[in-house]
């Protein structure tokens, strides 16, 4: 983007809540996120991630809690953080109509860009998209991962202080992931804030802390290290060809927390070392007495899944 480093947004969120009829979409979320931080809001469909950052870009309004942009509040006056803010949700409204250099124009003239910078603004932003060569072509005619550039472009037109992306990379190719990617790195560097949901565990490393919802709610806020760390519980994987028909023999079983299959093989959280035991045995019992089992350092999934089934054992 420009020369100018922009003083970037920090941002408050306390008691946020939002429900849809009987459906708890968001149940009163506290986190805060830093001036130029990179922050991750990771979770599965359903988690409440697209409502929130709806509530945090002004477009619906909490009813219950508040955020604060810049100091001033999502509640009060939506109206008043737009200015400083991008938000980019999952169907970006560009018009198929238009060429890229058109959305690009109409954006230009939606957020207000002063003529007199549109033309340099247009080159930085193709020199991050590598939308350079494809200025004529129509919007319609993209790929799917030119689509997801071109719509962060236009949401960059007017270099917001905050960035919101809610899963810019749903369904995007891995060469266009990487490129998007590297795009929001480079605005954090330029002094931006961004908050960016994804569903992918396996991008949730990208952040510099992340917060990880489930069924609308706060399971933790922490940096990836952080959330990797504080799991202690032992972790076992179990290498079988049968692994799929493993898994439903160890519920019930004494000493196992959970069992989740990561291709052929079972990762399973025990309560405590010394309960590898009775996994030999239930294994045993299903018909693979000869297994290989390996203690193993939980990743980011591990982590999450262990977090949902606590969750959700809490709740039972």
């Amino acid at each position: 983007m420009s020369t100018r480093r922009p003083a970037p947004l920090g941002l408050t969120v306390r008691g946020l809540a939002r429900r849809f009829g009987t459906v708890t979409a968001v149940a009163g979320l506290d986190f805060d996120v830093a001036p130029g931080e990179l922050f991750g809001l990771v979770g599965p469909d359903g988690a409440g991630k697209t409502t929130t950052l709806r509530m945090l870009a002004g477009v619906l309004r909490p009813p219950a809690g508040d955020a604060t942009v810049g100091g001033l509040s999502v509640a009060a006056a939506p109206e008043r953080i737009k200015a400083g803010l991008a938000y980019m949700p999952q169907r970006f409204g560009l018009y198929t109509d238009l060429t890229v250099a058109e959305n690009l124009d109409f954006y230009a003239d939606l957020f207000r860009v002063p003529r007199a910078e549109r033309a340099a603004r247009r080159e930085r932003l193709y020199a991050f998209s590598g939308l350079a060569p494809f200025r004529d072509r129509l919007a319609g005619q993209l790929s799917g991962g030119m689509k997801q550039k071109l719509g962060l472009s236009c949401a960059l037109i007017h270099e917001p202080r905050l960035l919101l992306l809610d899963e810019p990379t749903f369904g995007v190719d891995p060469v266009s992931r990487r490129d998007l990617w590297r795009i929001v790195h480079e605005m954090v560097a330029h002094g931006v804030t961004a908050v960016v949901s994804t569903s992918y565990l396996d991008e949730a490393e990208r952040f510099d802390r992340l917060a990880l919802l489930y069924q609308g709610r706060l399971l933790a806020v922490a940096t990836p290290r952080e959330l990797v760390a504080a799991h202690t519980a032992p972790l076992v994987e179990v290498a079988h060809p049968a692994a799929r028909t493993l898994a439903p023999a160890l519920a019930g079983v004494p000493g196992v927390v959970s069992a989740h299959l990561f291709g052929d093989r079972l990762h399973v959280t025990l309560t405590r070392p010394e309960e590898e035991r009775s996994l030999a045995a239930a294994l045993a019992a299903a018909g693979a007495p000869d297994v290989v089992t390996t203690r193993i350092a939980p990743s980011l999934e591990d982590v999450f899944l262990a977090r949902i089934a606590a969750a959700e054992a809490a709740a039972a």
